[in-house]
């Protein structure tokens, strides 16, 4: 019987988490995780028979990361959606090669707004996001779709340049749209019909 291998496929994809983390998405291949994990290439090509195969998983494991951050906001927050929507910017903020990984790699490629924001991530919200605020579904996925837009777009401004993080800020602007949208489709305030 062959010996154990000592470099496992878990330890090959939290070396390419980290690398990812510290220098980026371009800095993963085979000979940066065999220098990260000290070994030669032959124990990561053992499990990995393409770079491609090796940046799915620890796309993956960013993923779950990435899950686990924005899942988790803060005890004192009030409106959880809007929690979710704080701990997405700051983990741009934190994490900014790990969000570029996530978000900007061009896996979304192809996809239309409407598929991206509907499938999968929202679902969990949109209940009681109709309870709480007395919307039918579509109009939660509606007030969904703006908040999401609004969340990305400060979360890629802070990931790609050096703008400085401002939680206050962004709790009100993220607390105006929200409501505002809100109010929108509830019919509250205006007279114009959304598209």
């Amino acid at each position: 019987m062959p010996p154990k291998a000592k470099i496992t496929k878990e330890m090959i994809i939290k070396a390419g988490l980290e690398i990812v983390r510290r220098e980026g998405a371009d800095s993963l291949n085979v000979r940066r995780v065999a220098a990260e994990l000290k070994c030669s290439t032959q124990p990561v090509m053992y499990h990995y028979r393409s770079v491609g195969e090796l940046k799915s998983d620890v796309y993956a494991a960013a993923d779950d990361m990435h899950t686990d951050f924005i899942m988790t906001p803060d005890e004192e927050a009030g409106n959880p959606l809007l929690a979710i929507g704080m701990r997405y910017i700051l983990f741009a903020n934190e994490e900014k090669h790990l969000f570029r990984f996530l978000f900007q790699s061009g896996k979304f490629r192809n996809t239309g707004f409407r598929e991206l924001v509907e499938t999968g991530g929202p679902d969990p919200v949109i209940q009681p996001l109709c309870e709480g605020a007395g919307l039918t579904v579509e109009q939660a996925r509606e007030a969904f779709a703006a908040l999401f837009t609004c969340v990305h777009g400060a979360a890629s401004l802070i990931a790609d340049n050096d703008i400085e993080y401002d939680g206050d800020y962004y709790t009100r602007l993220l607390t105006n749209v929200f409501f505002g949208v809100i109010g929108v489709l509830k019919g509250e305030g205006s007279d114009e019909k959304t598209v």
